[in-house]
């Protein structure tokens, strides 16, 4: 088969399928060629049209396509580029030291699987035009794809323009011969690459219209970003920074054999040094999810190769020299792994090279070996000057990170013992649960709760007042650990935080796992006072750091005991009657003396003084069972993650490491205090 008759015959070797992937990737063949010349510093700006009638238009203001004829085939620049394969200005000689198409096909493959594609040139004070069907040159007699056209090659010449204008517009149909008529593209994925093309190009403006809006405006947005690849890290990046955005950029070189055309028209295997320029921006965030994209030449590869391989082994091996040579990781410890150090970081990875190697035309992997050793050498040499810096600031900065990485390596043995030892199994046959555990009868998650209570005294209440059914309790002793400022090494170290862990039994962090989780719902029950609040806040932070999975999906509540109990007097005891007819609970000191004053006024009597209860252990079982634990009464406040968060913010702001956010606080609320209630 000659020319583009084997793109039509197999279209899937050139564009991977002839879905909506493949059309889409036809759209991209054509704007990838308008990027090479923005990379090449000649392009500006990009305009990219979905017209409602299916076509597709790409328009740039670069230096335009070439209008001269060739001199061995006697075909202008722009028939050769649009029907010859492997005739595009990459492909050799050095129009472009970078580009994304490199195989030279992407314009001719697009042109052979069109109904129709008009081009049109702005170069040399004219502007030249040009149609094809099919891939064969020619001339429509109207718009669309459907009109009358006759064959035959030639570029016309419409109007003359200003020398210095110049830019390429390129619109085509494509072939629903080819193509499955479903076969669409996606507005979503075209915003999507071309913001991602903004960043990996700085100053480049990519415009997007989609015109395919029924009775409604069209669509339209523009990306131009200046920060390149850093403000990219940083728009990825879904959590909470603990490093700055760190940039590493080099180069080197390397030689790569290639048959290169000699003067009699042979092609002899030629030695040709080649250079590889390496830019890597990255940071360390407080989540646990890594996000790592890779470019070549701003060509995504989404299955990474071996500019990815180079990375990744730089990470590992500098950062465990670091742990190593900073004591965070002993002699005998494990190495951390990839996913450790990858855990909460946010990277993009590009590389630019001429002629790369890919594998296919679609070009998801990188194959020049080259690219895994000046990557890695690279960023092993940057990492290591950031982590091992001498600098205050970066030190602390370096330091946390390790810690971070260290941690994840410590929580991910720990998970894995507990997902050994942690499943659902009754006190009787786990030795493995906490000895203070009582549990429920009950197995199944729709009703089943956990009950964690403050204090062996109100654990002795509980016990009588609980359903055993579905209703198990876990006694903490007072205050557990502030997990906001402490390590994950050392929360696990903690016997209440452990113990809270193994009896959800679903482990923590990245490797939480909710549908492992022991209980359909868990409910802290703390004292109704300061030191309760303070107990639910330092809960709920453990919750949100190790176990978010809980809150998100509505499992976590706050059990609301009362706080003063109110005992009628003169109340006649009916059969049937409800408990509270004889007692009325409040819940704060204001909901307190307005119930006396309604009850003032309705002229009835209570019992002096008010009880008011100084924790849960002076509640009798059946005081506790009907206020708090008793479904049938009692009242559940139900935990959001922004609750969680914001429970963990304060905690953050006055318990954690920075002290200046804590003295500012407290220099701002000193005027809202009331004096009056300092005691000396």
């Amino acid at each position: 088969m000659e020319g583009l008759e084997a793109v039509r015959k197999r279209p899937g070797m050139y564009i991977g399928s002839t879905d909506s992937r493949g059309l889409t990737h036809c759209m991209w063949e054509i704007i990838d060629n308008s990027v090479d010349e923005a990379l090449g510093g000649f392009c500006t700006r990009i305009d990219v049209v979905l017209h409602a009638d299916g076509s597709v238009e790409v328009r740039d203001n670069g230096r335009g396509i070439p209008v001269d004829a060739e001199p061995k085939s006697g075909l202008t620049g722009v028939e050769l580029v649009m029907t010859k394969l492997h005739a595009g200005g990459k492909f050799g000689s050095g129009s472009y030291t970078a580009s994304g198409g490199l195989h030279g096909v992407g314009a001719s493959v697009v042109n052979a699987l069109s109904a129709r594609l008009d081009v049109e040139v702005d170069r040399g004070g004219r502007t030249h035009a040009m149609s094809f069907r099919r891939g064969i040159p020619g001339r429509f007699a109207d718009a669309g794809p459907d009109a009358a056209f006759t064959a035959g090659s030639g570029l016309d010449q419409r109007g003359k323009i200003a020398k210095k204008t110049t830019g390429t517009r390129i619109r085509f149909w494509a072939d629903r011969q080819i193509f499955l008529k479903e076969a669409d593209i996606a507005r979503e994925s075209l915003l999507e690459r071309a913001r991602q093309t903004a960043f990996l190009i700085p100053g480049l403006t990519i415009a997007v219209r989609d015109e395919r809006t029924e009775g409604e405006p069209p669509y339209a947005e523009e990306f131009r970003f200046d920060g390149g690849i850093g403000e990219f890290c940083s728009f990825l990046a879904p959590d909470e920074a603990i490093s700055p955005v760190l940039r590493f950029q080099g180069s080197g070189t390397f030689n790569e054999t290639v048959p290169v055309l000699d003067e009699m028209g042979h092609m002899t295997p030629t030695d040709v040094a080649r250079t590889l320029d390496v830019d890597v921006a990255l940071r360390w965030g407080s989540g646990y999810e890594s996000t790592v994209r890779s470019f070549v030449n701003v060509i995504a590869t989404p299955k990474g190769g071996t500019h990815i391989t180079g990375f990744e082994r730089a990470l590992v091996r500098v950062v465990n020299d670091q742990l190593r040579a900073t004591k965070l990781l002993k002699a005998n410890d494990d190495a951390v792994t990839k996913e450790d150090v990858q855990e909460g970081l946010t990277a993009v990875v590009t590389v630019r090279l001429p002629e790369p190697q890919f594998e296919g035309q679609t070009k998801e992997i990188l194959g020049t070996s080259a690219a895994s050793r000046i990557v890695s050498a690279v960023v092993g040499n940057q990492l290591r000057e950031f982590l091992s810096s001498t600098k205050r600031a970066e030190k602390q900065q370096a330091r946390t990170v390790l810690e971070k990485i260290a941690n994840a390596a410590k929580a991910r043995l720990a998970a894995r013992q507990q997902r050994e030892t942690q499943r659902r199994k009754n006190a009787l046959e786990s030795s493995a649960l906490p000895a203070k555990l009582v549990d429920c009868r009950s197995e199944g998650l729709d009703r089943s709760e956990l009950f964690i209570v403050e204090g062996d005294s109100a654990l002795g209440t509980a016990k009588l007042a609980r359903d055993s059914e579905f209703q198990a309790l876990l006694p903490i002793r007072g205050k557990i650990l502030n997990v906001q400022k402490s390590s994950v090494g050392d929360m696990l170290k903690n016997a209440e935080c452990a113990a809270i862990l193994q009896v959800i039994g679903a482990g923590s962090g990245r490797t939480f796992d909710l549908d492992a989780a022991r209980y359909g719902r868990v409910i802290l029950m703390a004292d109704a006072d300061v030191d309760g609040a303070h107990i639910r806040c330092l809960l709920l932070t453990l919750f949100y750091r190790y176990m978010r999975p809980m809150l998100e999906a509505g499992r976590v509540y706050a059990a609301v005991p009362p706080l003063h109990r109110i005992e009628l007097t003169n109340v006649r005891k009916k059969r049937g009657a409800k408990p509270e007819d004889r007692y009325i609970y409040t819940y704060s000191d204001a909901e307190l003396q307005r119930t006396l004053l309604e009850l003032e006024k309705k002229g009835r009597s209570w019992k002096e003084p008010v009880q008011r209860y100084k924790g849960l252990g002076e509640m009798d079982a059946d005081q506790l069972a009907e206020t708090t634990m008793d479904p049938r009464y009692r009242t559940l406040r139900r935990i959001r993650v922004d609750h969680a968060e914001e429970a963990a913010k304060v905690f953050d702001l006055l318990m954690g490491n920075e002290v200046a956010p804590r003295r500012r606080f407290i220099a701002n609320g000193a005027q809202e205090l009331d004096l009056d209630r300092i005691d000396t």
